[in-house]
């Protein structure tokens, strides 16, 4: 049994520097007690389907890499959880092929003057470096606060957690209750040969003036932009003149501007059982 749980182990390094460091192994690797034998066998399948390959990371930033080793929380079609998978898993598009999608989330701060607040991706990001998108994108992670369904509770109190990582949002000016969860879209994006975002994305809205100190590892530039500025910036990127994520010009051409409108009107919106497939 030695020898075999050995060459497992070697297949789960990743090398940085010629030196080989383990990494953890995701929750569906270990071992599995308790269980009836369908879901063994259903664990067995899972692993059979979604690999890690070996990644080279030295060329990325040595902070975002770190972040890879995050669990995320992995569902199906449905938005119903099927377990936990790092971050790297997640992301890699030879994954995301086999159908392996995780939740996310995508904020929208406005200010008193309704006015959108964007953020620019950071160079140093693994996936879209560079890219415009809204205000802050994220996943909730496999935490028990951050796992708990009920109105989206877990997933309000993670878009809390990066607003405070990314933006240096004080924790005390976006509480969970602030934001409206409106709906779900469910979509799949390549950002290049190897990473890629393939998620069930939960909208949240603010209207609030907040403080800011972003942290440039996460974001390049920040700016608040009005609806006729947005368009411009929509239109630029058509022109291939800036770069925005997938996933907020998707958002932007079906439903923001709908909803931009009426910021003080938001519950008639609000479509918690349909998940847009976009």
């Amino acid at each position: 049994m030695v020898r075999p749980l050995w060459a497992g182990l070697r297949m789960y390094r990743m090398y940085r520097g010629g030196k080989a460091a383990p990494i953890t192994l995701r929750p569906s690797c270990s071992i599995i007690t308790g269980w009836d034998r369908a879901a063994s066998s259903e664990v067995r399948q899972r692993q059979a389907t979604f690999r890690m390959p070996e990644i080279n990371t030295e060329h990325l930033d040595e902070k975002q890499v770190q972040l890879l080793s995050e669990m995320c929380i992995l569902i199906d079609e449905n938005d119903h959880k099927t377990g936990a998978d790092t971050k790297k898993n997640c992301h890699l598009n030879s994954n995301i092929d086999k159908g392996l999608l995780h939740r996310a989330f995508s904020v929208f701060i406005f200010n008193s003057e309704e006015k959108l607040l964007l953020q620019q991706r950071s160079d140093a990001k693994i996936t879209f470096p560079g890219c415009f998108t809204n205000t802050c994108c994220s996943h909730p992670l496999h935490t028990d606060g951050e796992l708990e369904e009920k109105d989206a509770i877990g997933v309000r109190r993670a878009a809390q957690r990066r607003l405070k990582a990314e933006l240096g949002i004080p924790v005390e000016q976006v509480t969970p209750d602030e934001m409206t969860y409106l709906t779900r879209i469910h979509y799949k994006a390549q950002s290049d040969g190897v990473w890629g975002e393939h998620e069930i994305d939960y909208i949240l809205f603010m209207q609030k003036n907040v403080d800011l100190n972003p942290d440039p590892n996460e974001i390049k530039s920040h700016c608040y932009v009005s609806k006729k500025e947005l368009k411009e910036m929509l239109e630029k990127a058509k022109r291939q003149e800036l770069k925005i994520t997938p996933w907020f010009s998707l958002i932007a051409e079906t439903f923001l501007f709908k909803w931009w409108d009426n910021l003080h009107n938001l519950k008639q919106f609000v479509d918690r059982d349909h998940i847009h497939r976009m």
